[in-house]
């Protein structure tokens, strides 16, 4: 068997989790260079297999750093994936973006995913970061990761919702003051914000 199908093999034997299907994608981008992996990953993405899906995800992560390209990629193309386990590994690959480029550099690029009209693109941020505080920058500046996230309360998609409150109640178990100062400012007459709010509060 070729590169290729050595890798989709391997990619399918994975039936639940991601490590092997990760571990795959480090030694593709180890042994093959950027061009190399990224052209792997075009031909693994276009499989109708999910794992195999995901394995292109991790591969066009590990770039996004070094080109917008790649990383538009992900914004367009990976988003409109209708697999779930996908989506996880968008949020996995949008986490590395930011800690190669550094999450202070990527600030600009958090906000205009959070503020993108696909629900996944949106959640790949609030979901992928978690948990913020533990991020560098984030860790320093906690109230900066509750004010992003809390933008996203009232958000349409309950998807992204219960992804927001819940990073919000990660964040409260170490910075419990500014969680609840942010959440006293919330209309919980909104069914919408008062779910987020559920969520967000459960460690209060």
């Amino acid at each position: 068997m070729n590169t290729l199908e050595q890798l989709i093999a391997r990619a399918q034997k994975t039936q639940h989790g991601f490590t092997d299907i990760k571990r795959a994608a480090d030694e593709v981008a180890l042994t093959h260079n950027q061009q190399e992996s990224i052209c792997i990953a075009k031909e693994l993405f276009v499989s109708e297999v999910p794992q195999v899906r995901m394995l292109a995800v991790f591969l066009f992560g590990k770039f996004a750093a070094q080109s917008d390209e790649h990383l538009n990629f992900l914004r367009s193309d990976v988003s409109k994936d209708e697999n779930w386990r996908v989506q996880e590994i968008l949020a996995q690959a949008f986490d590395k973006f930011c800690a190669d480029l550094s999450y202070e550099r990527a600030l600009p690029v958090i906000e205009d995913w959070l503020a993108d009209p696909n629900q996944n693109v949106r959640r790949a941020v609030t979901e992928g970061l978690r948990i913020w505080t533990s991020r560098p920058y984030f860790c320093d500046h906690p109230n900066v990761a509750v004010a992003l996230l809390s933008n996203l309360r009232n958000d349409e998609s309950e998807y992204v919702r219960k992804s927001v409150g819940n990073a919000l109640r990660d964040i409260s178990r170490r910075h419990q003051d500014l969680v609840k100062t942010e959440l006293q400012g919330w209309d919980l007459s909104n069914k919408r914000i008062k779910q987020t709010y559920r969520l967000a509060s459960k460690f209060l």
